[in-house]
């Protein structure tokens, strides 16, 4: 039997037997469906952590004081870079953008009920310099109540979310406790002139914005800061950025040159497990196309028994008779496949322009991604193609044992099969 007489043959084989093929075509679209959906929203959730983190957060790297990074969750002030506009100097001589923040932990005490029964909330504050912050930041961009901080004001910008939870709006008073770099007890008093709604969550539930001179006086900080953010790519770590800073940076003592992943170690670590969780739905993939095949195929060879018992006393060779049977399995897997890349198809135009509105989860939890409302897929061609080729090698993988155990079979007990 040549090979295009083979195709044809099992082509027909599968239409005899049509509804088993649909099911079990089905079963497999499903699996690869979801496999599409799972990757695309993890996918896109990881684009857009991303950015929120370099455009809000950290920038594209930073220069830190050497031991800063060891204890950066505790926002220790006793790190601090000493000549900033020096360094700024440097890195803006060679084309890139830079601008220096200080950041501290403080307790925002509150002094009227709701919130919270203690009186007071853990915050993070930021010192910026409101004239060159969105060089590198986006924060300004953001603000949907009041304005944007000015120079020399003790003045403060809130988190959207936080504002809610204190129930603060603009021209509310705030009192919040910190320690300056010298370890002593300070308390800031500001007032609401802007309140932030970012795509960050963090940024979102913690941060009190405060001009960099304002930050400067009140910490005791003597013309330094904790850390200097520097503009770059959107989506992955830029080495040759952090390259170029390094070498730019050689002739200046006690600093570190950080790329954003090393800032943000919960979110990293997150991510590693996302192939992980991508591996483990490809593997019920293939557990569902297992078992749908494996049946459609032991079903349909034990109710063709005798044909093919007369095909092997006609001299067909037991290769031929696999062949022909894979093929079968491998046209079930076309079809399941294609159905499958199709409707993935589909749904991820949904997810890529419209997305899931999941804001009245993320609001209250702290799932280590920067996202804050709607969840959008992304398109992703290797996807599209590997779930494809998935798909069909299954099948004939997943084939070959009832192939085998029908061969097994002699000619005789083939023909006396009813």
């Amino acid at each position: 039997m040549n090979a295009r007489a083979g195709v044809a043959l099992a082509w027909k084989n599968l239409f005899r037997h049509g509804r088993r093929t649909i099911i079990t075509a089905s079963a497999l679209a499903f699996g690869l469906l979801v496999y599409i959906m799972a990757d695309s929203m993890l996918r896109g959730i990881e684009v857009d952590t991303e950015r929120n983190l370099i455009l809000y957060e950290t920038g594209a790297a930073q220069v830190l004081a050497e031991g800063y990074l060891e204890e950066r969750d505790l926002r220790p002030l006793r790190y601090a870079i000493e000549t900033p506009e020096e360094i700024e100097s440097a890195l803006e001589e060679s084309g890139i953008k830079a601008v220096a923040r200080t950041t501290f932990s403080g307790e925002l005490i509150v002094f009227q009920d709701p919130f919270p029964e203690d009186g007071s909330v853990q915050v993070t504050g930021y010192g910026i310099d409101p004239s060159d912050d969105g060089d590198v930041y986006r924060l300004e961009e953001t603000i949907t109540k009041g304005r944007f901080l000015e120079p020399g004001e003790d003045g403060a910008v809130l988190g959207g979310w936080l504002a809610e939870d204190i129930g603060a709006d603009v021209g509310y008073p705030i009192t919040i406790v910190t320690r300056t770099r010298g370890g002593f007890f300070q308390t800031l008093e500001l007032d609401v002139v802007g309140i932030a709604d970012t795509p960050n969550p963090i940024i979102n539930r913690y941060a009190v914005f405060v001009p960099i001179d304002t930050a400067d006086f009140y910490l005791q900080m003597e013309g330094a800061v904790t850390e200097i953010a520097v503009a770059g790519k959107l989506r992955g770590v830029d080495r040759a950025l952090t390259a170029q800073m390094e070498q730019e940076l050689a002739s200046f003592p006690g600093v570190d040159v950080v790329g954003w992943d090393r800032l943000a170690m919960d979110y990293v670590a997150i991510a590693q497990t996302k192939n992980s969780g991508s591996s483990t739905i490809l593997f019920f993939v293939f557990v569902i196309a297992a078992v749908g095949v494996s049946n459609t195929v032991l079903m349909s060879i034990l109710e063709r028994r005798r044909e093919i018992g007369m095909m092997r006393a006609m001299g067909l060779y037991d290769g031929e008779i696999r062949r022909l049977l894979l093929l079968e399995a491998a046209g079930i897997g076309v079809i399941g496949a294609g159905i499958g890349i199709a409707l993935g198809a589909v749904t991820n135009y949904f997810l890529v322009t419209n997305g899931i509105d999941y804001s009245f989860w993320l609001r209250d939890m702290d799932a280590g991604y920067r996202i804050t409302g709607v969840l959008r897929g992304v398109w992703n061609g290797d996807t599209f193609a590997s779930a494809f080729a998935a798909g069909v090698i299954i099948t004939v993988i997943t084939a070959m044992m009832p192939v085998r155990r029908a061969l097994r079979t002699t000619i005789v007990e083939s023909l006396r099969t009813d």
